[in-house]
């Protein structure tokens, strides 16, 4: 278990790591921007938007 707590190593390693928090923040960006999109559409539309539709 020690070899997950670790720091990475290899370049390899340091590359997977980089890549791996690149894409979460992206993901993290890509559903903020379809949040926003949708409460767009939404106000455009005069239509209401429910809690539970604007975390999905």
């Amino acid at each position: 278990m020690t070899e997950h707590t670790q720091l990475a190593n290899t370049p390899r390693e340091r590359f997977l790591e980089a890549a791996q928090k690149e894409m979460i923040d992206f993901e993290r960006k890509e559903r903020e921007f379809r949040k926003k999109a949708k409460q767009e559409r939404a106000a455009e539309l005069r239509l209401p938007l429910h809690k539970s539709e604007l975390h999905s």
